[in-house]
This record gives C-alpha cells, structure tokens and sequence, in this order.
C-alpha cells in the first residue's frame, strides 16, 4: 500500500509541473513575449557593419522570411496572416531593443511557429539576416 501512496504522490507531483510549464509557455506566447535566453545578449555580431553583409541578408529575406514576416518586415505577410502568434514586426520597439546576439539566436533556434534556421542556413547567412533585419527596423 505504501508503494502505491508514493506512485501516486510522485504521478500527481509530475503532472502538476507539466501542467504549470504548459500554463506558463501559454502565457508566453499569449502575451506575444519570446524572449532569447541572458546569454544571448552577449553573442557579438561579426558582420555588423558590413554592407556586403546586408546586401546578402535582403536576398536571403526575400527567399526566407519575407513570406511571414513581410518585404518590409511589419510582420504582415501573407502566410503570416494564418500564423498564432503573428510573426514580429522588426519596426515594433520590442525588436529594435532586442540585441542582435539576440535576435540570431531566435533565428538560429526558433520557436513554432517561427521555424529553426540551424541547419537551413549558415551562421555567416544568419548574422547576414541580422544586419538586413536591422536596416528594416531603421525605417
């Protein structure tokens, strides 16, 4: 009887985290709040600066990310229209405050629906979306 008391106790005990974690990702993703870990902030950018850099990551945009996010990155693109939550607008000042360790991180990683670029695109090619993505949000 004493077994079953702590099977129980521990099935309980796990249900109850799963069911806070998912409440709380909800309510994440609720308040369209996606945050890149701490240690991202601290990623610098080596491309920043480079206009060869920039010119790469607009081609890149338009192939990748401009299907969601937009051609001019307001996050009203067509297939974003179907998407829960809506993609970012890189002009909304959450963005624009949001460090390019950051943001790369976000491209690298993900977090549905936006999709992971890891193994799509190059690091170099991702810190060229970075650069590109900050001209837009200048605008």
């Amino acid at each position: 009887m004493r077994n079953k008391s702590k099977n129980y106790l521990l099935i309980v005990s796990v249900f109850m985290l799963t069911a806070i974690s998912i409440h709380a990702f909800a309510q994440e993703r609720k308040s369209g709040e996606w945050k890149a870990p701490a240690e991202a902030d601290q990623i610098t950018n080596p491309l920043k600066g480079n206009a060869d850099a920039i010119k790469e990551g607009k081609k890149l945009y338009k192939q990748q990310c401009a299907i969601c996010h937009g051609d001019t990155g307001k996050g009203d693109g067509v297939a974003g229209m179907t998407l829960t939550p809506r993609p970012a607008s890189f002009h909304s000042e959450r963005v624009k405050n949001e460090t390019d360790g950051a943001i790369f991180w976000k491209i690298t990683n993900g977090n549905p629906p936006m999709a992971s670029y890891k193994d799509l695109l190059t690091e170099e090619q991702r810190w060229q979306l970075v650069n590109y993505i900050r001209t837009l949000s200048s605008k």
